[in-house]
């Protein structure tokens, strides 16, 4: 009677153990497609969005140098050809990275290349206007009108055709949002699907171990297999969520932000239900060292995971800034304060050349200040003891201050430069790599700009541009 007992305790929990690992596996696997299809979305939708962006990129410059010949003629001050003469290069270099980012579509490819047409067409007619400006003794003639007549016409279809360009963008983005979306609501479902049958696989050792209280050695023997291998599972679970928080975190900041909070909440919903439940089932289920142990993971990873959300949401938020009218010598000057000790402790020399009686800029210091705070920190990290030198200097630039902060450490290679600023990026031990990612946000912030450059062995340097008061 007790070998008949046995062998059916033995025989429900073999059945259990197969029925575990084929959903774990199955859950498993396609949690790891949904995220490679989340990531694919993601990238795509980068993709639409550059185009977008680069089309009211490429208008505005055709309308900037269009305005320059327009002040031009109006008030005669060559001052004002130099937006158009900057705009040449600039559309030029917008046809070639939209004829790049086009190039898997070619209904788009050939309205680039009507559209490349048109603007030709209509800088040739600019640059002919002012021509006849000029030879006319700076007078407008009725041929000059009969070229502005005809620029305008030139100028209205390529508005027309920008905006069908973007139109298709703008339904490629609806679709391949509407992906994204799909995939995330999948990927909900497997995740709450994983929980319920972690929680029926729970309940069902349970009553099998309360039930055949004559086979308990051999019970608890298969129970505490099964509550390893299901350990194993939420653990391999828990790694893929990780894995897709890490994926989503690498985009850009123009698009980061939005994205991430989508997924954000998306992965916040399941883990509130994955808490509840947790929490429910430690008032439900006996106390115990296992089990405790088991909830207390859950609760661990869960907290984790939200904390993670909450740090990437920080670097890619727009921060409400407090601005003040302040020198840009006395910012870095503070930052360089913040940071003596440092200098000190490894025998970095400090080389400044500031430009003097430069305007003032509007800021919020105290972020500012950090921003550069993490910029110097970073050099400091990447330049030997005693040897290293950092050069900090500010100089004029077109209507902004420009702070250049250059170090002769160990720099860096091409591959970890293009992700300098990106979330959780780093090469340190025990780097965050969220530092330059706020800094960038700071910046950001300030409408401003920061451009690294580095080079294997030849140390960094970051160049920040920002806005004058007015």
């Amino acid at each position: 009677m007790l070998t008949s007992i046995v062998d059916k305790i033995a025989d429900r929990v073999r059945w259990g153990y197969l029925t575990a690992f084929i959903l774990l596996l199955t859950s498993y696997i396609l949690s790891f497609y949904t995220t490679q299809q989340l990531l694919k979305q993601a990238n795509w939708l980068n993709h639409t969005n550059n185009i977008i962006n680069n089309l009211d990129l490429l208008h505005s410059a055709v309308k900037d140098g269009e305005s320059a010949i327009r002040g031009y003629v109006a008030v005669k001050d060559a001052a004002f050809l130099d937006g158009y003469n900057n705009s040449i290069p600039v559309k030029d270099s917008l046809f070639k990275t939209l004829s790049f980012l086009m190039k898997d579509n070619s209904l788009q490819l050939k309205r680039m290349d009507s559209l490349k047409e048109m603007i030709n067409e209509k800088y040739f007619l600019l640059k002919r206007g002012l021509i006849i400006f000029k030879e006319n003794n700076y007078q407008v003639t009725d041929s000059l009108k009969n070229i502005a007549y005809e620029g305008k016409k030139v100028m209205g279809s390529v508005h027309q055709l920008l905006l069908r360009m973007q139109d298709a963008e703008n339904s490629l983005m609806l679709t391949r949002s509407g992906r994204l979306s799909s995939f995330s609501n999948f990927m909900k479902i497997i995740n709450i699907a994983s929980l319920i049958v972690a929680i029926i696989l729970t309940l069902y050792s349970i009553v099998t171990f309360t039930q055949e209280n004559k086979a308990k050695r051999q019970a608890d023997h298969n129970a505490k297999v099964f509550r390893e291998q299901l350990e194993m599972r939420i653990k391999e679970l828990a790694l893929v969520n990780k894995e897709l928080v890490e994926l989503r975190s690498i985009e850009k900041f123009a698009v980061t932000g939005r994205i991430s909070r989508t997924i954000a909440h998306e992965i916040r919903n399941p883990l509130t239900n994955i808490g509840l439940a947790a929490e429910h089932l430690r008032l439900e289920i006996p106390v115990n060292i296992e089990t405790d142990l088991l909830l207390e993971m859950i609760n661990r990873n869960t907290n984790r995971i939200n904390q993670m959300i909450s740090d990437l949401l920080n670097t890619t938020k727009i921060d409400q800034l407090d601005f003040t009218k302040v020198s840009l010598n006395n910012i870095l000057d503070a930052s360089l304060e913040l940071a003596h000790d440092r200098f000190e402790l490894k025998g970095i020399k400090v080389i400044k050349n500031y430009t003097q009686n430069m305007k003032d800029i509007y800021a919020d210091v105290e972020k500012l200040k950090i921003a550069f705070l993490n910029v110097i920190v970073n050099a400091i990290e990447s330049m030997e003891p005693n040897t290293g030198i950092l050069h900090i200097k500010t100089e004029d630039g077109d209507n902004q201050a420009i702070a250049v902060i250059a170090d002769n450490g160990k720099g860096m290679n091409k591959e970890h430069l293009s992700k300098l600023f990106e979330p959780y990026f780093t090469t340190k031990e025990k780097g965050t790599g969220l530092g330059l990612a706020n800094t960038q946000n700071v910046i950001i912030s300030h409408k401003a700009s920061i451009i690294a450059e580095s080079e294997e062995g030849k140390g960094s340097s970051f160049t920040i541009s920002l806005n004058y008061a007015l």
